[in-house]
């Protein structure tokens, strides 16, 4: 199929939005984050200079995510952003419409699909093709899901864990949880309350995460100074967590994606869970870089686990190839 025009593909994550443009690669990844101003409505800023205003606004602007949970909560924000992407791309007088490859999450329903291809044709896309997350993130780590033989890919992204089995190109089991990067840093400003009596903000949580955050086997003399509000006095104040603490605390939502891969492997045919033990778990998205994530993997599995190349632009990358292979595509709009 000889497509005229752009090719984008976009991967519309919670956390951040990904843009691959085809023979270009990644071209933009940023936060999913917009600064709003409350009164007239219109978009103040997009991307990395509004996730910094997080926290940090005043009532005249707010600063929020248009994504939750891997799907569209804000439709009319989330078509500005794309357009606003486009635009960059393609600028302003482009004869010929882009062609967008989205990515959506195992099992989205027929109304979140919907939501997508909406906004993105009312941003002006000539056609929309979706793809699921984990297919798309198993092509860009360059794993071959068309031959008869079963790959597991275990994406965890900020809103959602779209774990799959594929096998000729396809999702042969398959299930997304909404537990992802975003609970663990709940998690996080959640323990920080209730033992310190510190309010933590999203950015410093994130920041403790990504420094002492341990999936398993944390070291026992790693801590970090974390900065916040006294809730008692009302002042700023610094205290020290360590890294056995938050691996602890990171067990609650870290349990529940165990429990999801287990359930996968459990209805797994068992030709394929013969391949996946040869070919082991492929772990994609910005919330497998948690230390020792893969090792969880394993002792949980009993099957290796070994993290993508470009773990955080897989699915960018996935959707920007698969518009090469039109048998990849799971609709087109």
């Amino acid at each position: 199929m000889f497509l005229r025009g752009k090719k984008i593909g976009i991967d519309l994550g919670t956390t951040t939005i990904i843009i691959y443009v085809e023979g270009k690669g990644v071209v933009f990844k940023e936060p999913s984050v917009v600064s709003i101003d409350s009164k007239s409505g219109e978009i103040v800023a997009i991307g990395s200079e509004a996730k910094e205003m997080l926290g940090r606004t005043p009532e005249s602007i707010v600063a929020l995510r248009p994504m939750k949970d891997g799907v569209i909560d804000d439709y009319e924000i989330i078509e500005n952003v794309l357009k606003y992407y486009i635009r960059r791309i393609c600028g302003r007088w482009e004869i010929f419409h882009p062609y967008l490859m989205i990515c959506i999450p195992t099992r989205g329903t027929s109304v979140e699909k919907r939501a997508v291809v909406n906004a993105g044709m009312r941003a002006g896309a000539k056609k929309i093709f979706l793809i699921e997350e984990p297919k798309a993130a198993a092509v860009g780590a360059n794993v071959d899901i068309t031959k008869a033989e079963g790959s597991m890919v275990v994406d965890v992204g900020g809103g959602t864990t779209d774990i799959a089995v594929l096998s000729l190109g396809d999702i042969v089991v398959g299930e997304s949880l909404r537990v992802a990067g975003n609970k663990m840093d709940e998690t996080i400003v959640r323990y920080i309350r209730k033992e310190y009596n510190v309010a933590l903000g999203e950015i410093s949580a994130e920041r403790v995460k990504q420094k002492i955050g341990y999936a398993t086997l944390p070291p026992k003399d790693e801590e970090m100074e974390v900065k916040g509000r006294d809730l008692i006095k009302g002042l700023p104040k610094k205290i020290k967590v360590s890294a056995e603490e938050i691996c602890e605390i990171l067990s609650e939502p870290l349990s529940l994606i165990t429990t999801g891969v287990k359930a996968v492997l459990e209805r797994t045919p068992p030709e394929l869970a013969a391949d996946i033990i040869n070919r082991k778990i492929v772990l994609t998205g910005g919330g497998s870089l948690l230390k020792n994530f893969d090792l969880l993997i394993e002792k949980e599995t009993g099957i290796s686990a070994y993290m993508a190349e470009d773990p955080i632009s897989c699915v960018a990358i996935g959707t920007g190839k698969a518009l090469k292979s039109m048998n990849m595509i799971k609709k087109r709009y």
